[in-house]
Parts: C-alpha cells; sequence; structure tokens
C-alpha cells in the first residue's frame, strides 16, 4: 500500500506539457496575422492592376520581401497549430495520432520553406 498525497498521484499525469505554449501561440499568431493580411488583401489588388515587371521591382524590396515571407510564415504555423489540435482533440488512437501530426507539420514546413524560396527566387531575379 502506497501512501501519496492526491498532488503526488497525480504528478506526471494530464495535460501539463506544451498545451499553453500552443494556445498562446494560436493567439499571438492569430494577432500577427490580422495586420499582415491586411498587407497581404493590398498586395493581391496589386497584381491584378500591375504588370509582371513592375510586382517584381515591387517584391525586390526588403519591406515587402519581409512582409510577404513574415505572412507566410506565421499562416503557416497558425494553420500547423490548429490542425494539431483537432488532430489531437478528435483523434484516439495514438500511434495514427502522433503520425498524422508529424505529416502535417511535414506538409506546414514543406510549404513555407517552397514560399521562402519562390519569393526570393522573384525578388532577386527582379535585380
Amino acid at each position: 500500500m502506497k501512501y501519496q498525497t492526491p498532488l503526488a498521484k497525480a504528478h506526471g499525469l494530464g495535460s501539463a506539457k506544451t498545451g499553453t505554449h500552443h494556445w498562446w501561440m494560436q493567439r499571438v499568431t492569430a494577432v500577427a496575422l490580422i495586420p499582415l493580411s491586411f498587407w497581404v488583401i493590398l498586395f493581391i489588388q496589386q497584381l491584378f492592376h500591375a504588370s509582371y515587371p513592375e510586382m517584381k521591382q515591387w517584391l525586390s524590396s526588403p519591406f515587402n520581401l519581409g512582409l510577404l515571407l513574415s505572412w507566410a510564415f506565421v499562416s503557416f504555423y497558425h494553420a500547423a497549430i490548429g490542425l494539431q489540435v483537432v488532430i489531437e482533440d478528435y483523434l484516439s488512437p495514438t500511434w495514427l495520432k502522433i503520425t498524422i501530426v508529424w505529416m502535417v507539420k511535414l506538409a506546414f514546413l514543406g510549404g513555407a520553406i517552397t514560399a521562402l524560396v519562390l519569393a526570393i527566387r522573384i525578388a532577386v531575379s527582379a535585380g
């Protein structure tokens, strides 16, 4: 027979890992996406009215390139965290949950790297 306090029995059990961090990061990225999304909307509106060389020139600005890359990385990270929460909440087999979370993380990492490479290629070719 073990004599343990309720706190000792609960130690190491339950959700005391990264849930709070994920919750905060979901909120921080959501707040960061508000002004970045307004900028992206303006960027997309310009796409309809400017020629390709004009857009390349516009994107070669470090400020605009930085904002585009920031929007891409923040939105990919925000979406990955959100999907991870949904997967963890609604899938019960642990092996399936872990596998799908890793697949989602790899897919969004690949998308973020692709966005980085393509935006830098366009910006560098403008010079």
